[in-house]
């Protein structure tokens, strides 16, 4: 009896420890609890003791950006059929007797017609289609990218010689580039009828009719895409 009392007391300090250091650890556990949501970019964790109080904290988390879209390169887009009014051609197109010279500011495109009416005399008598090029030769990257990898190359040259009638009207902004002002005038009354929009580039495709079949962005590719191009617009090409 005496030793199971001596047992009793002895185990019961150590006992208590043991309960002691369990009985913290649940409480600790339960003591709070903490959710963590995300809405709006924001992060925001919620505290809830046992007796029910509650507590939050936010943090800011910096929005990832989305990777935006690469830009489609310049679109083909067909014209409606609408048809062109007559132009007469100038004065000196008729004396000649020749195509116009090409406007020496257009670099690489010599021997095209710079007047629209003397294009639509020669397309008529001669029953080609007409390919008009309106470009801004000193500010605008693709024009002058239209005119480096199609328009002058020699390929190009060649192919259109016997099938096109090729008419430039160039849109310089540097003064120094500045066309004379007849050269303007015309380019203008060639915009007015077939550029209206103020697109550059622009290639416009014309029947010998003066119907008005496509028109067209920067087409890449070099000689052979634009040949490709030209040969659905007009097969027998």
């Amino acid at each position: 009896m005496i030793t199971s009392m001596l047992f009793a007391t002895s185990f019961g300090p150590v006992r208590a420890f043991v309960l002691g250091l369990a009985l913290l650890g649940a409480g600790s556990a339960l003591a709070q609890k903490t959710t963590v949501k995300a809405k709006n970019g924001k992060v925001k964790a919620k505290t809830t003791d046992v007796a029910g109080a509650t507590g939050s904290k936010s943090k800011v988390v910096a929005a990832v950006p989305m990777p935006s879209a690469p830009q489609p390169a310049s679109p083909v887009a067909s014209a409606p059929q609408a048809v062109l009014s007559p132009l007469p051609p100038t004065q000196e197109a008729v004396a000649a007797a020749v195509p116009a010279p090409a406007d020496p500011k257009a670099e690489g495109l010599t021997g095209w017609i710079t007047d629209l009416g003397a294009a639509q005399a020669e397309a008529k008598a001669t029953n080609r289609p007409i390919l008009a090029v309106f470009s801004g030769s000193d500010w605008c990257k693709p024009c002058i990218m239209y005119e480096q990898e199609v328009f002058s190359k020699p390929e190009f040259s060649a192919y259109a010689k016997d099938k096109l009638v090729l008419a430039h009207f160039d849109f310089p902004r540097q003064k120094r580039n500045q066309p004379t002002a007849a050269q303007l005038k015309l380019n203008e009354a060639a915009a007015a009828q077939l550029n209206r929009e103020g697109d550059f580039p622009l290639a416009v495709v014309i029947a010998p009719d003066g119907k008005v079949l496509a028109k067209t962005g920067y087409i890449a590719g070099g000689p052979a895409a634009f040949e490709a191009y030209l040969k659905k617009v007009v097969p027998n090409l």
